[in-house]
């Protein structure tokens, strides 16, 4: 959807996922959440360096013409914050992040210390996508997604897509759209034959 490759494995791409993944991870609409990270793109804000050299009045900037109003500060907080200790601990590379982790729950910690707010939701978003591309990792599903579980009666994501020879995170990102579109808003679903 928004023509980021993470199959390709480069670094770039990985930034620009993990860079959504924050600014999904707010309570806002996924589509304002989808424009900002638009304006990121089409202003060429998407590596760690463009991020912190952009400064926080421009990142303000970007982050209101998408939309992204009411988090506007404190976003443009955390993202220079995150993206400026990505490239002072990592120059830049989620890869090398990836690499000097042991294992999954390592990745998930070192995510998280790249700054205040970084926290289970956000690592869980960026993570579900990166699971094909680091082996390591299997992170735990968002509230969205266990709500989803529960009403379906899905006890393990991975079981559960392996039984029924389902993407998991195909499976991921439609539980998280079952629970924002029906659960959420309390419509019911109509299931076609």
């Amino acid at each position: 959807m928004l023509g980021i490759k993470l199959k390709l494995r480069k670094n770039e791409d990985a930034v620009k996922w993990f860079l959504a993944a924050i600014l999904y991870s707010k309570p806002i609409r996924e589509s304002s959440a989808t424009r900002t990270y638009q304006c990121f793109e089409d202003h060429g804000v998407v590596t760690a360096r463009h991020i912190v050299d952009a400064g926080w009045d421009r990142l303000v900037s970007i982050l209101d013409e998408g939309g992204y109003t009411r988090y506007d500060f404190s976003t443009a907080d955390k993202l220079l914050e995150v993206f400026g200790n990505l490239e002072k601990w990592y120059g830049g590379d989620l890869n090398k992040l990836y690499d000097r982790s042991r294992e999954g729950v390592e990745v998930e910690a070192n995510l998280k210390k790249l700054g205040k707010g970084i926290g289970d939701t956000t690592v869980s978003i960026f993570l579900r996508d990166m699971r094909h591309i680091w082996k390591k990792v299997a992170p735990k599903p968002t509230p969205l997604v266990t709500m989803a579980m529960k009403r379906l009666g899905i006890r393990d994501l991975e079981e559960y897509a392996k039984k029924h020879r389902i993407d998991p995170v195909r499976l991921e990102t439609a539980l998280v759209r079952y629970s924002k579109d029906f659960l959420k808003k309390r419509k019911p679903l109509k299931i076609v034959a």
